[in-house]
């Protein structure tokens, strides 16, 4: 007894540090533990929202749904999208952050967040790692800046691109070499010049390597095994 006992201790323990240390993935487990409502195809909005607030909220993620989805042809990813609206709610997540995205499983947005370019943003990075799998996506075989530079083209982030039907819809040009890792991108990402660069350089893959056509064939030669070098030539 004593010995069951203790190893019910030692559990609860070891959720309690886990949800202590990843509350960010804690949410993800049990949203409504942390403050979250159902509101039904995997979104949990902050129990605050007003119902207005929650209509705003439903109808940023299907447009933001519909952005992918249009570029991708289909969507591979579902993860659960977890939203709030006070600072209170997502600074345990996230930080200062204007979203997050858990590999392929699920993604936050902040008061920051609450809008179409950025919900794209953060389920652009869902897609293509749903597409690579999670060995290929926690092993970073696709780049950082690729990530990053991919999602602000999908999101059509008008602070890193010009307008679309611009012929080079760089702002900054890219470098020679970026960030491939996300603690390197991090430290470095402390401006908008990064993510431009990113998106320029992003921008010029997908003219050369026919647009969307070109992500869904390097994301299915990743999966396989090939090394994003190989693919992405």
């Amino acid at each position: 007894m004593r010995l069951i006992l203790g190893l019910a201790a030692f559990l609860v323990a070891a959720i309690a540090a886990i949800a202590f240390a990843y509350p960010a993935a804690a949410a993800v487990a049990c949203p409504s533990c942390y403050g979250f409502a159902d509101m039904g195809g995997n979104l949990y909005l902050e129990n605050s929202m007003t119902p207005q607030e929650r209509e705003d909220a439903q109808a940023i993620v299907a447009q933001a749904r519909d952005r992918v989805k249009t570029f991708y042809g289909a969507l591979d990813g579902n993860p659960r999208i977890l939203i709030c609206k006070t600072d209170a709610c997502y600074d345990p997540m996230g930080g200062k952050s204007h979203g997050i995205a858990l590999l392929d499983k699920a993604l936050f947005l902040s008061p920051r967040g609450e809008n179409a370019v950025i919900a794209a943003h953060e389920l652009s990075h869902i897609e293509l790692h749903s597409r690579l799998g999670l060995e290929k996506t926690w092993n970073k075989a696709i780049p950082q800046w690729f990530d990053e530079g991919l999602a602000v083209n999908i999101s059509n982030d008008p602070r890193y691109l010009k307008p679309e039907g611009t012929a080079d819809r760089c702002i900054l040009e890219p470098e020679a070499n970026m960030p491939t890792t996300r603690n390197a991108w991090v430290e470095s990402a402390q401006t908008r010049d990064l993510y431009a660069k990113a998106a320029c350089k992003v921008s010029r893959w997908l003219a050369a390597h026919d647009g969307a056509q070109g992500v869904v064939k390097l994301a299915a030669d990743v999966a396989a095994g090939e090394t994003f070098e190989a693919a992405g030539r």
